[in-house]
């Protein structure tokens, strides 16, 4: 399981920026409706030089997400649309598979509910990540979650791990990490000077300012 991870990485450049400033993985976007979009030649080109990559995916089959997976070399799956229970179970299982919810009027008990159907339909996944409801967006929004609501997250999830996006950035990732202490982290928008386009400094403050809220809260 990462603790930093780096999503929406579009340019071998950018992946390698990433992990020489810290990162933990990075992610790669395959959903044609995002700005962030990569092919499987380009996230190709990207994963023969990095050490760990995460795909994204909205709404795909899971023969899909598993064909791109191996053609890809993924290390793992993050499931950011309205994915049925069911399909979970049906994803490789050697791949480390993180569900995305957005945190909206149902909170954290509606993503314990769709939890419970994982379970029963076969699969949990290794690690939850919350990220900020918007209106017929799925994620990269750059909006912050309400980490009010995520306070007892551990009441709700149990002991899965919880990743935390949604609005993170160089100025709010330390307060993010002692408000809500997050297994991990996930951050876009917030660290780019344009969409899919990662901005060095941003980067490497955004990674030591959460490395050291990390330290912090040891």
């Amino acid at each position: 399981m990462f603790r930093i991870k780096i999503c929406g990485v579009t340019s071998v450049a950018d992946a390698q920026r990433a992990f020489d400033a810290g990162a933990d993985a990075i992610g790669l976007n395959f959903y044609p409706g995002s700005s962030r979009f990569v092919s499987v030649e380009k996230a190709r080109s990207i994963t023969t030089k990095i050490s760990s990559a995460i795909g994204v995916f909205v709404n795909s089959t899971a023969d899909e997400i598993n064909q791109i997976a191996s053609e890809v070399a993924l290390q793992g799956v993050q499931l950011h649309g309205d994915e049925p229970p069911g399909l979970l179970a049906e994803i490789d299982p050697a791949l480390v598979l993180v569900r995305a919810y957005t945190l909206g009027s149902h909170g954290l008990a509606g993503i314990a509910e769709s939890l419970n159907a994982c379970r029963r339909a076969g699969r949990m996944p290794a690690a939850v990540l919350i990220d900020a409801a918007v209106e017929g967006q799925f994620g990269g929004t750059g909006q912050t979650a309400d980490w009010e609501q995520l306070n007892d997250y551990p009441r709700h999830l149990g002991e899965i791990p919880l990743a935390l996006a949604g609005g993170l950035n160089p100025k709010n990732i330390g307060a993010a990490i002692r408000k809500v202490q997050p297994h991990a982290v996930d951050v876009a928008s917030g660290v780019e000077s344009s969409p899919g386009v990662k901005d060095p400094v941003k980067l490497r403050s955004f990674i030591n300012a959460a490395q050291a809220a990390y330290e912090e809260i040891k």
